[in-house]
């Protein structure tokens, strides 16, 4: 899939960020307008524009124009469960080496931000989800960001991963659940050999059952990380780290798996 390029469009999604980066997310219609307590901002003015272009509000609030990154459309989509923060889908995402073409298996999908990345790296998404409000939400963000061209490389069934896996042959296996490692049987008979496993867990004492299941299968190279993120404060003569940050999301567990005569 293509990113979008050129003047903005209708039907583009965009994000307006105020002088006090302040950041509103709206689809450009035709006739429509933006609104917020500094004035509106009518579509057609920014229909046409390049992006990055700033705009005048009817009260004169200046706001940069932009299309969302991925990180900032996964802070501001619609959300029912909680979402795999940006400074954790990254890592996933290396962690498990995911690429055009991968068959990946998602468990449970949540609100979507996942999905987002598998498909746009290029992965045929399967994901399994007990939820239909939760389905329901994750298919419109991915939707809405990355258009229906992804439509036929993405499926949610309703049905619980603890029960079993039906795909064989994966490439992938990525589980946000609280009992993963009740999966790792059903993931070891779906993956193909050399396949790939993560696990993306909150606290400690599930990080430790999952790792038993996966030591006690075969599987290699079982390794857990936990990703911290520190933004610093940089206006000199002041340079420093930020008081606030990005601490613990959770651990990232991978293990791959092994020939079943090894």
């Amino acid at each position: 899939m293509k990113r979008r390029v050129g003047p903005l469009a209708a039907g583009d999604l965009v994000q307006f960020t105020d002088v006090k980066g302040r950041r509103y997310q709206a689809t450009l219609r035709e006739g429509a307008q933006f609104h917020t307590q500094s004035g509106f901002v009518e579509h057609s003015d920014v229909i046409g524009v390049s992006d990055g272009t700033t705009v005048q509000s009817s009260r004169g609030q200046r706001f940069v124009v932009l299309r969302p990154t991925l990180a900032d459309f996964v802070f501001k989509m619609p959300r029912g469960a909680q979402v795999i923060y940006p400074k954790d889908l990254g890592p996933i995402m290396l962690l498990a080496d995911i690429g055009p073409g991968d068959r990946v298996l998602e468990s449970g999908v949540g609100s979507g931000a996942l999905s987002m990345m598998l498909l746009r790296a290029g992965a045929d998404v399967v994901g399994y989800e007990i939820r239909d409000d939760f389905a329901e939400r994750a298919e419109a963000n991915v939707l809405r960001f990355l258009g229906d061209a992804v439509e036929d490389r993405y499926r949610i069934e309703i049905r619980n991963t603890y029960d079993g896996i039906d795909e064989r042959e994966l490439d992938r296996v990525v589980l946000d659940l609280p009992e993963p490692w009740t999966v790792v049987p059903h993931a070891t008979e779906s993956l193909r050999p050399g396949g790939i496993i993560v696990a993306y867990t909150p606290s400690v004492t599930q990080v430790v059952e999952f790792r038993e299941a996966v030591a006690g299968g075969p599987y290699t190279g079982l390794e857990t990380i936990e990703v911290l993120h520190r933004s610093w404060h940089v206006e000199p003569p002041s340079v420093r780290p930020d008081h606030r940050m990005v601490a613990h999301t959770g651990f990232l567990t991978v293990a791959r798996r092994l020939a079943d005569e090894t």
